[in-house]
């Protein structure tokens, strides 16, 4: 086996509150009919990597549901297969105690697999990566791992741990959220940010693993004691410049090196909002890179009555499976599967996700309204937020979350809508 890839998909998310209070982070939907960690494993199958164990951990059900109904890889070749693996506490009795540590109290996967390399990838992040690329770099320059490394504008690099390269983009140095980021060399105004995503040599990433754990003043992170480690002893550390990605075919408008990292209800809402344009700079209809997920066979979106004062229309949106919009107009929006959405009402900039149902007259603005949830007729959200406020959990930005409620008695297609 060449590569084995390893995610990451045990983080709390708690940034992300209230949409990871009933589960794990990789798992919140995303874009209508997905959800967060589709977006790493696509970029794996895509690249034709294709074993690949998910490491989970916190409120992990509904992510292993969700991995088990859309990403069974049925193949008759060993090498082909995407795993769940729950913490199960090979070394101890801690749950992960750091990303590095996960990895280690799992390492008897590496060694029965006994791939030549080792992608520790992270699985809550929104964007398309064709990791062979990384991967022929990683040869090229003949590395013991290789970081994926955004470049970003230096002004806001200290929000990040930011990487120093040499002129060969070998990584010298390591500083988190410096109030001086160190440029780029030979471009002033950049500073490098790990992406989160590593390519390790195998030999080598069981060797330090096994020094970590035995290290008791580690905190058992590969960004803050691996790699800086690694470096320290002069090992081969390069950065990968994801600039120099490229997918097939991309569409106009498409941004070769899209990244954005959802792990706050602004950034989530914020990385919604870019798919809703004609030419997005994230863009989903791209046939050369499909974005897999499950396939629920849900019905087509249906959009009923055509009446002076209700239309039933939905403008610079994206709008799932299964959902009926009768008589409202949806503008600017992400509109997920099974959603209901009653006469007469005005939804603007908002995600809603899968079978929420609301109700006739409602007006939503700058909402994130979860699953499951009902709205009842009349309601206004987004427009007085101090009202708000007292109902309903809103960010500092003015953006209004409605958690996920429990299922509801499937509703009846000819109710009044």
């Amino acid at each position: 086996m060449e590569v084995l890839a390893m995610v990451m998909a045990g983080g709390r998310g708690e940034r992300l509150y209230p949409l990871t209070r009933d589960r794990a982070k990789p798992a919140v939907p995303f874009g209508g009919k997905y959800r967060i960690i589709d977006f790493v494993l696509s970029n794996f199958i895509n690249s034709g990597i294709s074993s690949i164990y998910v490491l989970t951990q916190f409120k992990a059900q509904s992510l292993v549901e969700h991995l088990q109904e859309g990403w069974q890889v049925a193949s008759v070749l060993r090498d082909h297969f995407v795993i769940p693996v729950p913490a199960q506490m090979q070394t101890g009795t801690d749950w992960y105690r750091g990303t590095a540590d996960a990895i280690y109290q799992n390492l008897h996967l590496i060694k029965r697999a006994n791939p030549m390399a080792v992608a520790v990838f992270g699985a809550d992040h929104i964007y398309k990566m064709n990791i062979r690329q990384m991967v022929e770099y990683h040869r090229t320059k003949n590395s013991d791992v290789t970081v994926a490394a955004l470049p970003v504008p230096v002004e806001q690099a200290s929000s990040f741990g930011v990487m120093e390269v040499d002129p060969e983009w070998q990584i010298v140095g390591f500083e988190e959220k410096p109030a001086h980021p160190k440029a780029i060399p030979g471009e002033p105004d950049r500073a490098l940010v790990s992406m989160g995503n590593y390519l390790f040599e195998t030999e080598l990433l069981l060797k330090v693993l096994e020094d970590d754990a035995s290290n008791a003043q580690s905190s058992h992170d590969f960004g803050r004691d691996i790699l800086p480690r690694m470096v320290k002893e002069g090992r081969k550390v390069y950065a990968y410049d994801f600039r120099r990605n490229r997918v097939p075919t991309p569409l106009k408008g498409e941004e070769s090196s899209y990244w954005r990292d959802v792990g706050t209800i602004e950034a989530y809402y914020e990385a919604n909002m870019d798919l809703r344009a004609v030419d997005p700079s994230f863009n989903l209809y791209n046939r050369s890179w499909p974005i897999r997920t499950v396939s629920y066979g849900d019905p087509p979106a249906k959009f009923v009555f055509d009446e002076e004062g209700r239309r039933g229309m939905a403008l610079n949106s994206i709008v799932a499976e299964g959902t009926i919009i009768s008589g409202s107009l949806i503008r600017g929006s992400v509109i997920g599967r099974n959603v209901r959405i009653h006469s007469f009402c005005f939804i603007e900039d908002s995600v809603i996700l899968n079978r929420v149902e609301i109700g006739r007259g409602c007006r939503i603005q700058r909402a994130i309204i979860d699953k499951n949830v009902y709205i009842p007729p009349g309601t206004e959200i987004g427009y007085n937020l101090e009202k708000d406020r007292e109902r309903y959990f809103v960010t500092e930005t003015g953006i209004v979350v409605i958690p996920r409620e429990e299922p509801k008695p499937p509703w009846s297609p000819v109710a009044t809508l």
